[in-house]
């Protein structure tokens, strides 16, 4: 269906994407941790300025459990590695209850990395 000019332009295309909308989970996950901190110190709560940086914490730690998959597979899927090529069907696979956007990215991974052109392009040396 594609030849290997258009699945090189398409795994990279998908690569930046996935290390573009996991960066973006990263960034939710520290956004969310100092907004939350923020308003327990303000409020001058004893008991919300314990609370809730913890509820930000454990809110930034599972936003960093699911963005680095995702950065790593982009990464790996830029370098041409048969793993990112996995890791990224897999993260694809888990984008597709995130709609509307990460059902997207996930359709879009499946049709780009399971075509028997992307298994010529994960094995095959790099062209210079």
């Amino acid at each position: 269906m594609l030849d290997q000019k258009q699945m090189e332009l398409h795994v990279t295309i998908l690569g930046w994407l996935h290390i573009i909308g996991s960066a973006f989970f990263l960034v939710l996950g520290l956004i969310g941790f100092v907004f939350l901190a923020g308003i327990g110190i303000l409020s001058y709560d004893p008991e919300a300025a314990r609370i809730l940086p913890f509820i930000g914490l454990m809110g930034m730690i599972l936003f960093t459990a699911l963005g680095v998959p995702g950065i790593v597979a982009g990464i790996g899927l830029l370098r041409r590695k048969t793993w990112g090529r996995i890791l990224a069907l897999i993260v694809g696979f888990f984008s597709l209850v995130n709609v509307p956007i990460g059902t997207a990215l996930g359709i879009y991974t499946f049709f780009v990395l399971l075509q028997q052109e992307a298994t010529a392009h994960f094995t095959a040396p790099p062209e210079d």
